[in-house]
């Protein structure tokens, strides 16, 4: 099975810097609109339903799908990471970042909740019993030949911490969704990603934005915070999409071309164009849809869409 509609949306706690980008199945080929606010979070999965027509949604999110391994060996007892998830319907008191050392837990394991002299993962790592920050890392997370270490999933603070964006969307999306009506699936707890494309159903997959980068083969040179950095990469993306078979609309090609534009969501916007063009590259057969053969990874830790290079 394949997709009707690709998509990606880059996450944010703050709402105005949540952008996804939505691409249409035509024949063989895709149309690529520019850019749009995520907006209203319930509206979001049945209007990507509705936009498919019937037919079977590929959502990518900058964001954590998994728990790292030490974590669960010492706390979890639920079968996977779907019916862990699924269990904090419950637990409001998990999603609330720790104040200090002894309010963590490993009911309400997120920290810090602001900065303040003294504190330390290796604290964190003890008020939650376990052995070591690697503990606090998914396989995923860790290095690679091709890329530094992400940040640990409980961490809180800090410009890179992926914790606050994980606290947001798995509370109010992915939460209120796994037990609505039509609930999504879950890539790779639910299977490989060709398998798990159903009509009339979204399917999750992790992405990361500087991942995708890699597996189109551009080079940002600079930094992505700076528009005149982005629209360098305007024609590379172009030629990308000539190679999967994509056409960008008209406001999709201005806005390349003006590098997203100069507000503080560019880099939003941005990153949701490449995580589209990372989905579109898998369901074009150029990058893997499956998972190293690992079963935490396929219960517990989830891995990064078209990733294939392992942990140092």
């Amino acid at each position: 099975m394949n997709a009707s509609v690709a998509a990606h949306a880059d996450w944010s706690v703050d709402p105005r810097k949540r952008w996804i980008s939505v691409a249409y199945r035509n024949g063989a080929a895709w149309r690529l609109e520019a850019p749009r606010l995520v907006g209203d979070l319930p509206a979001l999965f049945p209007a990507l339903l509705t936009e498919a027509g019937g037919g079977a949604v590929a959502l990518g999110v900058d964001l954590p799908l998994g728990l790292p391994r030490g974590f669960v060996a010492a706390h979890a007892t639920a079968a996977d990471f779907p019916a862990f998830l699924r269990g904090l319907a419950g637990r409001p008191e998990f999603f609330e970042v720790a104040a200090t050392e002894a309010d963590i837990s490993p009911a309400r394991p997120f920290y810090p909740a602001r900065g303040q002299r003294g504190m330390t993962r290796a604290a964190q790592v003890a008020a939650l019993g376990l052995a070591g920050p690697e503990d606090l890392s998914r396989w995923c997370d860790r290095a690679t030949a091709e890329r530094p270490a992400g940040a640990s999933l409980f961490w809180t603070l800090g410009p890179n911490q992926t914790g606050k964006a994980a606290i947001s969307a798995w509370r109010d999306l992915l939460l209120p969704a796994l037990h609505g009506p039509n609930p999504p699936l879950l890539w790779p707890f639910d299977g490989d990603f060709f398998d798990v494309l159903h009509p009339g159903r979204v399917t999750i997959a992790e992405t990361y934005p500087a991942e995708a980068l890699r597996h189109l083969g551009l080079s940002l040179h600079g930094s992505k915070r700076r528009q005149a950095d982005r629209a360098v990469l305007a024609a590379p993306l172009r030629a990308c999409m000539d190679r999967l078979a994509v056409s960008a609309s008209p406001r999709l090609l201005a806005a390349m071309d003006d590098g997203f534009s100069g507000d503080a969501a560019g880099e939003d916007r941005f990153d949701s164009v490449l995580g589209v063009l990372c989905v579109l590259n898998v369901l074009a057969g150029h990058r893997p849809g499956g998972i190293p053969p690992d079963p935490w990874l396929r219960r517990w830790e989830g891995w990064v869409l078209g990733q294939t290079a392992l942990p140092r």
